[in-house]
């Protein structure tokens, strides 16, 4: 992978675990031009170790690897920490795709990736997770005790802290912002992912179907998200607490 000439920006931590230590390295001299620092780490437990021991941006982690493979990485690594997280998955192997989706997974990128749409994945991952900076009162998307606040990128069910990833949070704004209405499926994806819509990738479902559970959601008769069958999802409001914002 050759690094295309662009603007160098701040430098940023990311950990690379994969023991095919020959990608690790382009990927490390790609991603170094554009002001990312990053380390590496060639197997599952120093991977893990090193995850949890420090601060980084994202983390791009490996399914394939002898002793503990990614899956076991990234279950230990939900336990304590919401780091952005990237899996490298064989070319087609959607099974790898879906487990790692469902315990945590922000986005997966096949290993025939090129160096673009690398770097555009791990700007859209990155960028979910960012607090972002508004107004001075946080601006809170709320549906009956639901309340979700993009300054502090927290969610709050009831009393009741719930702890998503960044792009279960994502989802969640995206349907609080068009509460009511219909949001496609293509155009979920496009927007919380920045990725191409395909009518053969069911990962949109995978990462709602996670939300469902996270809000204690029943699927047949659902309090929050509810699915259009054939077209997409919209999120109900069953009540409008006088503190949220609309």
């Amino acid at each position: 992978m050759k690094a295309p000439m662009m603007e160098i920006h701040d430098s940023r931590r990311l950990l690379v675990v994969d023991d095919d230590r020959k990608l690790a390295g382009l990927i490390r001299d790609y991603l170094t031009p554009m002001g990312y620092q990053v380390e590496l780490r060639h197997n599952g437990p120093d991977g893990l170790a090193e995850a949890l021991a420090s601060p980084y941006e994202a983390v791009i982690l490996d399914v394939m690897m002898p002793g503990m493979d990614g899956f076991a990485v990234l279950k230990e690594l939900r336990k304590k920490s919401d780091v952005p997280v990237l899996m490298l998955t064989a070319l087609g192997d959607e099974a790898d795709r879906i487990v790692g989706l469902e315990i945590g997974a922000d986005d997966y990128l096949p290993k025939t990736f090129s160096s673009r749409e690398l770097l555009a994945r791990l700007r859209a991952v990155t960028r979910r997770s960012r607090i972002q900076i508004g107004d001075d009162a946080p601006r809170e998307l709320c549906a009956g005790l639901l309340r979700l606040c993009e300054e502090t990128h927290t969610v709050v069910l009831g009393d009741k802290p719930l702890d998503l990833t960044s792009l279960e949070f994502s989802i969640l704004a995206a349907l609080l912002k068009s509460k009511g209405r219909v949001k496609t499926r293509e155009r979920l994806i496009e927007e919380v992912s920045e990725r191409r819509f395909d009518i053969f990738d069911r990962s949109i479902d995978v990462h709602v179907s996670s939300l469902r559970k996270k809000l204690g959601d029943d699927a047949k008769s659902p309090r929050f998200i509810r699915t259009i069958r054939g077209i997409g999802y919209t999120l109900h409001e069953p009540e409008t607490p006088e503190h949220c914002q609309p």
